[in-house]
This record gives C-alpha cells, structure tokens and sequence, in this order.
C-alpha cells in the first residue's frame, strides 16, 4: 500500500514536472523571436537616416579650371590728375587792358597773342631814344673828320700829337655813345613788346579776369591761367615696399601706369615718370608721377582716378578666380572637385590681382570650387553646373531631398 502510493506520488511529481518543462519552452521560444523583430524594425528605422547622413544628396557647385600662365603683379593707388604745366598770366609792366584777344576755356598755341595793352608811353621811350641815336651818329660823324684832318696837319707838322689823340679820343667816345644808344634801344622796344601778351605754352585758357580798360600792375595782376592738358600727369603715393620696384621701372625708360576714372570702364595707358628724392615719414609713402597722353581730354586736372602700375610678372603662375580661396582656422584651403567628390587643399597666396590670384598647392587643370563651398565637406558627393545656373542647381537638389524623404 505504502508501496503503491509512493510510485503514484513520484509519477505525478514526474508529470507536473514535464508540463512545467514543456509551459517555459513554449513561453522562451516566442521571446527572442519578439525581440529580433524588435531590433529588426530599430535598424530599420535606423538604416534610412544613417543612410541619408552618410550619402547625403549630391551638393551643387559651380567650378573654374586653375590655369599656368604668366601673371602680372600690379600696384594700385589713387591718384589725382595734375597738370604737366600750369601758368598764371601775369602784365610785366604797369598799364592798362586796351583789347582781350581770347574766350574763356579757348584752347591757345605757344606765341599766341592773349591781350594788348596801351603801348603809347613805350612808343614815346623808342622814338626818344632812336632820336639820341641819330644825334651820336651826327656827332661821331663830325669827330672822324676833324680826326682825318688832325692827321693830314700832323703829317705836315702843323699840330702836336697831343691833339691828334684827342680827335682820337673824341671818335671812340662817340663810338661808344652809339652803342650805348643801341642797347637802350634794344630795351625799349622789349618794354614795347610787353603790351602785346602772349601764351608761353599751349594750353586750355582759364576765367579771364581782366577787361579793357582795367588798370594792370607788373608781375601783380593775373590776367589769365593757361594750363596745359595735352600730355597730363597722374600723381599718386606708393607705399616704401614699392619703392625698389618704381625705382626699378624708372631706370628701365618708365614702367607701364594705367588710369582708369570712376565712371568708365576703359584704362587709359601711360608710364612712370617720376619719383620723389625723399620718403614721407608720416606717411611711410613716396610721391612719384606718370605720364598720358590726353588728346581727348578725358582726364581732367583735379580728377581722382584708380591707377596702376606694373610691378613684375610671375612667370608660369598658377592662377585661380580669387572668391574660390577660403580663409579658414587651418590657413589658406580651397576646394576641388576630384572625381565626382570634394577634395581640400592648402595653398599659398601668391598675388592677388582684381578676381584672380596667383596661388601654390593646386595643379594646372585642377577644377576649384567657387559658389555652393558652405555646403562641402571632404568628400562630398558633387554635382557640377555653370556659374549662373540657378534653375539647374534647384532642379539637381530636388531629387536628393525627394530621395531622402521617402524612407
């Protein structure tokens, strides 16, 4: 009996312990399949933004080729236009206008007459002094022939040789009263020429300031300016770095100088010529000069213009459009599409001019990034298009930004 009930106790501990077996089994097999549809739709949700942060979509850039040529390094300033000669015409004697023989801004040659003044007080000194010639000649006439007599009446011993010395005498005296006469004449008639004013130079004439009738003082008065424009000089300043190099182009018969006026967008061509004998110490600047033709007249005394002058030339230069270079905490970088994709690359500025610079760290034919550079990281994926094409850019980011979107 014992027996009996113990062998039906140990079936049943048998059997409840097989049901428990078989009821874990049945709730761990369910678990991990649950769990690795979890992870499973974790990942995929994951996939697509990793995806899209990795991928990204193609940025749009526009790109310029870097080009090998020789580059010109200039120097630019502003100058002012001066002109080569400026004259105030001034009266070199005491007198009065009598007639204006030009216009206000009249263009007038050299020896052109300008104004004439009263010349009646000198007309009166170069007849004085043509009558006090005539009256020595008279006398000087008469002092040879007593002098050619004296000699015949001392040939026959009738006068002593002290009075043929004294005929003598009186002959040279009166020779040199007529030269005397001469010069006076020769002055009288350069005062006479005084009342006839004429330009010294050509020039464009200025505001007139005188009328007939008006009353002049010599070297006082200014009757006129006559300033000359046809050829004309461009001051401007250089700074001390420069000076080796104005020097340089002076020696050389005058360096090339452009000039170009605010309003206009052609150059207008000259050369150096000239440089001061001493730097401004204030300034740390150097004053020099360049010379142009100006048949036109379209530079204008006073104007300020931007000039430039050629300093050297690199030879066999790498040269880039300047807004590509980026200024960055690493230095000087620009971007190149290499290949589909970004690329950085330092470089070094070597010269700057207008839009292009001459640069080290690229090579010839190395595409450089100019617009769409704020969206780029190394190796970003790179989609190209002509500078301008706004519309192609728009159209090439809208299937990427779709693209990403869809997941």
């Amino acid at each position: 009996m014992n027996t009996k009930v113990l062998s039906k106790l140990l079936l049943l501990e048998a059997l409840s312990a097989s049901f428990l077996i078989v009821a874990c089994g049945g709730t761990s097999d369910p678990g991990p399949a649950s769990g690795a549809s979890a992870s499973g739709v974790a990942s995929a949700a994951s996939a697509p933004a990793s995806a899209s942060r990795s991928t990204g979509g193609p940025v749009s850039v526009t790109t310029a080729v870097a080009k090998k040529r020789d580059f010109d390094v200039n120097i630019e300033a502003i100058g002012t236009v001066t002109p080569v000669a400026s004259v105030d015409v001034k009266s070199q004697t005491n007198s009065v206008v009598t007639r204006v023989h030009i216009k206000e801004g009249q263009f007038v040659k050299a020896g052109e007459l300008l104004f004439t003044l009263d010349p009646r007080p000198d007309d009166a000194n170069v007849a004085k002094v043509r009558a006090q010639i005539r009256k020595d000649e008279a006398v000087l006439a008469d002092a040879q022939r007593q002098l050619v007599r004296n000699k015949d009446l001392m040939a026959k011993n009738f006068i002593s040789q002290g009075a043929l010395d004294t005929a003598q005498a009186q002959v040279d005296a009166q020779l040199a009263n007529l030269v005397a006469d001469r010069a006076a004449l020769d002055a009288a008639l350069l005062a006479l020429s005084y009342n006839s004013v004429r330009a010294s130079g050509a020039g464009r004439a200025g505001a007139v300031n005188v009328f007939p009738g008006t009353t002049v003082q010599a070297n006082v008065t200014a009757l006129v300016t006559i300033t000359q424009l046809d050829p004309i000089n461009i001051s401007f300043n250089l700074p001390q770095r420069n000076l080796d190099a104005a020097l340089e182009g002076l020696k050389s018969g005058g360096m090339p100088v452009s000039a170009k006026l605010p309003e206009s967008r052609s150059a207008i061509n000259g050369r150096l010529q000239f440089v001061d004998n001493a730097l401004d110490a204030a300034t740390g600047t150097i004053k020099v000069k360049a010379r142009f033709e100006n048949r036109e007249s379209r530079l204008w005394p006073g104007v300020f213009v931007k000039t430039s002058l050629l300093s050297h030339t690199l030879k066999d230069a790498v040269v880039i459009p300047t807004t590509a270079i980026i200024q960055s905490t690493k230095g000087t970088v620009v971007y190149v599409a290499d290949k589909g994709k970004a690329g950085l690359r330092p470089i070094k500025v070597l010269a700057s001019q207008g839009e292009e610079s001459a640069v080290t760290g690229i090579a010839p034919g190395d595409k450089v990034v100019l617009e769409g550079r704020q969206n780029l990281r190394p190796e970003t994926a790179l989609v190209e298009r002509t500078p301008g094409a706004s519309g192609a850019a728009a159209s090439s980011r809208a299937p990427a930004s779709s693209a990403s979107a869809a997941p």
